[in-house]
């Protein structure tokens, strides 16, 4: 081969990798030993406002008025060579010199190179201002909407519970309504979190105190979604209701087992399967008609895009539920 043919692989080669950085959407740069900048890609000329002349072997640490001397970040760059080690995610803030406050998550770990000791650090920066910004706006908005939807609640429950009432069947009826709406306005509050909320302590959350004192449940852990957090504590807590008035929560000997488990169901789903049994309790026989708990218990369930499956045999009420993951 020609030297000049070996010149001219050699800068394509250079040619196509430099593109490669440039289409890179973060700022990125390559340190050498001395933590000099050698290479520079276009969204780090873009993002700081710098010149690429002006940067190109340079020492990283005194860019600007020194914007890049944090001592941690330095001491972490520096130990990325010796000790083969990497910086992921570490946070910085600073006052930019021409952009302004800005904080950036900079990743940095040895340039990988096919004689395996290659002296140069590839430096990537993640522009996370915004993101930081939203987050606490959106947070800010949650925790403004639980303020509120506490405030909500305590005027309609204040309001159901003041309502005098000589008629056993209304007190009855509000009594459960205010049961009903309690479980509501927990799991809202659980809910407006966001993110996943676990099922076991909805579980307990739900059931009401007399009913958790006869209860045995086991499964695995398991998250749900905030937005199954409302339906699945309701379902719960008639389940409870259904069991005080008329099953195994009614006598002093039953006993409530709730297990659960996830199955795979196609395609590339998984289901959380819950069965509730009911031992102990009086005989029971299946009702000639449904009552509000049992449509509101299969109305939830179909909501949810699962199924509910409740059986009468004459020892003990039990419900399959199943939920989509």
């Amino acid at each position: 081969m020609l030297l000049e043919d070996l010149y001219r692989l050699m800068k394509i080669g250079h040619v196509q990798a430099q593109g490669i950085v440039d289409t890179m959407t973060q700022p990125v740069v390559v340190l050498d030993q001395h933590f000099c900048i050698t290479t520079a890609n276009n969204a780090f000329i873009k993002a700081f406002e710098v010149d690429r002349d002006d940067i190109l072997s340079q020492n990283f640490f005194g860019l600007g008025n020194g914007q890049w001397d944090v001592p941690e970040l330095r001491r972490l760059i520096s130990s990325v060579i010796p000790r083969s080690a990497a910086v992921i995610g570490f946070e910085v803030k600073h006052d930019f010199p021409t952009i302004g406050h800005r904080t950036f998550l900079v990743d940095a770990r040895r340039l990988v190179h096919p004689d395996d000791n290659s002296p140069n650090i590839l430096v990537i920066f993640d522009d996370v201002t915004e993101r930081q910004r939203h987050d606490a706006e959106m947070d800010f908005i949650v925790a403004e909407m639980r303020h509120r939807l506490r405030n909500l609640a305590a005027v309609v429950q204040s309001v159901v519970k003041n309502s005098r009432t000589d008629d056993p069947a209304v007190a009855s009826f509000k009594e459960a309504l205010l049961e009903r709406l309690g479980v509501t306005f927990r799991a809202q509050e659980v809910a407006a979190l966001g993110g996943m909320a676990d099922f076991e302590a909805l579980l307990t959350g739900a059931v009401g105190s007399t009913v958790l004192e006869r209860l045995e449940c086991s499964g695995p852990s398991v998250e749900i979604l905030s937005s199954k957090v409302l339906p699945v504590s309701m379902i719960l807590h008639e389940l409870s209701t259904n069991a005080l008035k008329h099953g195994a929560a009614s006598i002093p000997a039953g006993k409530i087992r709730v297990t659960w488990e996830l199955e795979a169901s196609p395609p590339d789903r998984t289901t959380l399967v819950c069965q509730w049994r009911e031992e102990a309790g009086p005989r029971i026989s299946e009702p000639v008609s449904k009552g509000y708990g049992t449509e509101l218990i299969e109305g939830l369930a179909v909501h949810m895009g699962g199924s509910v499956e409740l059986t009468y045999p004459s020892s003990g009420f039990t419900a399959t539920i199943k939920i989509p993951m």
